[in-house]
């Protein structure tokens, strides 16, 4: 597979002229969703109204990264004129890049594309990695292929357009990013204002967060083994995830891995002996921050039972896990039983309040 290069944009007009400039291609497609169409889109304006560029548009949020989404962009695709060598730019969040990678996969059985990400969670997670899908049957993420950019062009200039919440979301994939790194990094995330944010220091941790993405990438492509370290937080996330969109009160991505989190590092604690102090640490910061999802000990059966369609168990009889034994020190393929995950279930909900 080859590796994705990423670029930190200092003028994006110029670079992503410097960009498709150096891809051959015939024809040039932009996909966004209705959000990135109306308030991101119009930074590229300049340049897009010199070239021919055709636009697909699909509505915005992770519920709509689904396969009638894909089919029309693969229809825009087609009655548009695109060829195997016609070059797709993702402008947009996780779920642009997610389904648009996937588009971009699986069209003429691969096409070449970019990835701007639009915020700050698809900067440090989505966008950077190779990994692209769309949720299907319920489950997050359940079709996909390993497809990476061409280039990822991050800009920090969309990240002061966002709001509180979804740069909170972008930071808890950069926590998990420290957590599995070092103690040096874990501390320095462990003193972010969310309340009153410094946009150069957050910048300059993005690029630090998406290289450490990027080595352990390089490492392992296909997260056949190392690679699963960037899995922290996500098994229980998922599923907090999925069940709050079953129960119809859909949660950030990001929110759903900060509590993830929160019962995962239990697991490492009782597991793997992942030191308690560094435990409370982490967990205060997520409370304070991310506040709580509501669930009660009815809902556990059904949350595990999730946890067991997840596509990094090694079968259906056992949930798979990524643990730590400290800061840095990562323990892949870690499985814990049933009650071992219920505890870490009421952690949670004592952790935060419930």
């Amino acid at each position: 597979m080859n590796m994705q290069r990423i670029i930190k944009s200092t003028n994006l007009i110029s670079d992503i002229e410097k960009i498709v400039a150096e891809i051959k291609h015939d024809k040039l497609f932009v996909l966004t969703d209705e959000h990135t169409a109306n308030l991101c889109l119009p930074l590229l304006d300049p340049w897009i109204a010199v070239k021919d560029v055709s636009r697909v548009v699909i509505p915005a949020n992770d519920t709509n990264k689904t396969l009638e989404n894909l089919a029309y962009i693969w229809k825009h695709l087609t009655q548009n004129g695109a060829t195997r060598h016609s070059l797709l730019i993702n402008l947009g969040g996780g779920m642009v890049t997610d389904i648009g990678g996937f588009a971009a996969a699986t069209f003429k059985r691969g096409i070449t594309y970019i990835n701007i990400p639009t915020t700050l969670l698809g900067a440090v997670d989505a966008a950077v990695g190779g990994k692209t899908g769309i949720n299907f049957e319920g489950f997050k993420n359940e079709i996909g292929a390993f497809y990476p950019a061409a280039c990822v062009l991050i800009s920090s200039r969309f990240f002061s357009s966002l709001g509180r919440k979804d740069i909170l979301s972008g930071f808890s994939e950069m926590l998990k990013h420290a957590l599995i790194n070092s103690e040096a990094e874990w501390k320095k995330l462990l003193t972010f204002d969310a309340g009153d944010i410094d946009y150069e220091w957050l910048t300059d941790a993005v690029f630090r967060s998406v290289s450490i993405k990027e080595e352990i990438v390089k490492k392992d492509p296909f997260e056949h083994n190392i690679r699963k370290a960037l899995n922290l937080g996500h098994t229980v996330g998922h599923a907090f995830e999925s069940f709050a969109l079953e129960t119809e009160r859909p949660v950030l991505h990001g929110y759903a891995v900060a509590w993830g989190l929160i019962s995962e590092l239990y697991l490492s604690h009782r597991v793997c002996g992942f030191p308690k102090e560094e435990l409370q640490k982490t967990v205060r910061f997520i409370h304070r921050n991310y506040g709580a999802f509501a669930l009660d000990c009815d809902d556990y059966e059904h949350l595990y039972d999730i946890m067991t369609h997840d596509k990094k168990n090694a079968n259906a009889s056992s949930v798979n896990f990524t643990l730590l034994s400290g800061v840095g020190d990562i323990q892949i393929n870690r499985v814990a039983g049933k009650d071992l995950i219920f505890q870490s279930l009421d952690f949670y909900r004592d952790s935060v309040g419930l």
